[in-house]
């Protein structure tokens, strides 16, 4: 295919300065999303792209989460790419070294590890409005492409607690997300802060190994049964015989996930058997009282991420565990002291602390046309058209971007919605041989109302709880709330009235791969 994309050359770099390489497109992050964009363009002839990845590998947040117990809360035939199913997982719900391995398979068996550039984290992003190209620094060197693609992803960047003391601690300090296999726990008195999706993996699978472990709870979570069961060797061997077998029952977990959104976004009502299946487990494995009323949500589920584990009450009520509910008044060289003054020593502590998501660090390193970044701009709430675009940058698309995270359903299924809209904005540009192309402020702010009103009533925001779904305002900026199969639908292709195209000056042609 033909491509009327003008190719400017790229600056003439100083003495001893490595070349900037000029590309089409740069995309950030090598996770589903990264992946997902890159096979696409492959897929289309397009070869004129980069994968700019800070590590040494692709996988993104399932290269980095290497914790105990780590595994996905989303079925395997589901959480997968819908163009490359694996019909040899081989359990329900895949664990964190399996999920890496697909990861890997899949570039491999798409061709897209060629066009990583590992050890290439980007410092900065810059859009040159003379030269239509965005300039990107990275630790591997510089690029200028036409096109950026942020694939950096909401789970990426750790946070760490605010509590006085915690940089004077001299035992073994890990975020979940950064986890130290080399150090041994066995025997040792180890602290968890936290009980989100991470700390009820942790938990349970150092709990047997470990003199004694402290779970510090702020909020307790709404837990449900884990469905998990080996996949059994002729099961996998049928899916290979039938591949259509293995799209069927996706497609069965799919419309069966979507009936949650009934009442989450729609009527509560409906999520009474849920909550009713969440306690039925509680008091089924939690025999003491006390305890059980203390691990006792007093928010509507749904609220907050639902968690599914079969083992992480019983770890919270062995004999060498403990789960203090008074808050962490600070911590010292040795040990931790809670509101009510008692001092518990600690030789190793785990922060299970979540990441940054309604404020994405990669934001500060992004700035637009008129010299402010993505974080400024979203200063009072992350705002963007169809999720994926922002008025002020130009030939910027975001994947895993605002308001379209799910707390329902597989990740997966958004992510290649929103490859699908950049996809067919990238075709746009090609077709009428546009320089550049931006969104309206108007289109923008539509998006935003459309969010607002969707938002009224759901559980996430008058569910009684205070999650990382909402932004400092108290405004949903990251959940789509209502169906996915809509987003799917708004995102199928370029809503191109609601942007502005800049023509190529005097364009020069080149011939892409067919």
């Amino acid at each position: 295919m033909t491509s009327t994309i003008d190719a400017q050359p790229a600056a003439s770099p100083g003495a001893g300065a490595p070349a900037t390489r000029e590309v089409r497109v740069a995309i950030i992050g090598s996770g589903f999303a990264g992946l997902a964009m890159a096979i696409r363009l492959r897929e289309r002839g397009e070869t004129d792209f980069v994968l700019l990845e800070r590590a040494g590998d692709v996988g993104g947040t399932w290269r980095d989460n290497t914790y105990p117990g780590a595994a996905c809360d989303v079925q395997s035939h589901l959480y997968s790419y819908s163009f490359a199913p694996n019909p040899d997982w081989p359990r329900s719900y895949s664990e964190q070294p399996e999920i890496q391995a697909y990861l890997q398979g899949t570039a491999d068996r798409y061709g897209v590890r060629a066009h990583c550039v590992f050890d290439a984290e980007v410092t900065a992003a810059r859009w040159d409005d003379a030269a239509r190209r965005w300039l990107v620094a990275t630790t591997a060197g510089e690029f200028r492409a036409q096109v950026l693609v942020s694939a950096a992803g909401a789970l990426a960047d750790p946070t760490y607690p605010d509590i006085p003391g915690l940089e004077t601690f001299e035992g073994t300090k890990m975020h979940s997300a950064r986890w130290d296999s080399s150090h041994d726990i066995s025997g040792e008195k180890v602290a968890v802060i936290g009980t989100g999706a991470s700390a009820i993996q942790i938990v349970p699978a150092i709990q047997p190994q470990v003199e004694s472990i402290t779970v510090y709870q702020r909020t307790p979570a709404w837990v449900v049964p884990r469905t998990d069961h080996p996949v059994k060797p002729w099961a996998r061997r049928l899916y290979k015989l039938l591949p259509g077998l293995q799209r069927a029952i996706r497609g069965a977990l799919y419309v069966f996930r979507e009936f949650l959104v009934l009442g989450m976004a729609k009527r509560r009502a409906f999520l009474k058997p849920v909550g009713g299946l969440a306690k039925a487990h509680l008091e089924r494995q939690v025999r003491d009282p006390k305890l059980r009323e203390a691990l006792t949500p007093d928010y509507t589920i749904g609220c907050k991420r639902i968690l599914i584990s079969n083992d992480y009450f019983p770890a919270v009520a062995a004999p060498n565990a403990e789960l203090v509910t008074a808050g962490i008044a600070e911590i010292r060289p040795h040990s931790i002291v809670s509101t009510d003054g008692i001092e518990r020593p600690t030789d190793t502590l785990i922060l299970a602390t979540g990441f940054h998501v309604t404020d994405l660090p990669i934001a500060e390193r992004i700035c637009g046309r008129d010299g402010r970044s993505l974080a400024q701009v979203w200063e009072d709430g992350m705002v963007s058209n169809r999720s994926s675009t922002v008025a002020g940058f130009p030939n910027l698309f975001l994947l895993v971007g605002p308001n379209v995270g799910v707390g329902h359903t597989s990740m997966v299924y958004m992510i290649e919605s929103q490859v699908a809209y950049v996809d067919d904005a990238l075709r746009t540009m090609e077709t009428e041989g546009l320089a550049a192309l931006e969104t309206t402020p108007e289109a923008q702010e539509a998006w935003r109302a459309l969010i607002a009103e969707k938002s009224k009533g759901t559980v996430w925001l008058g569910g009684g709880c205070a999650s990382w779904y909402l932004d400092k305002h108290g405004h949903n900026t990251t959940l789509w709330p209502d169906f996915t199969f809509r987003f799917r639908r708004l995102t199928k292709e370029l809503d191109r009235e609601n942007y502005i195209g800049i023509p190529a000056e005097a364009p020069a042609r080149r011939e892409e791969a067919a």
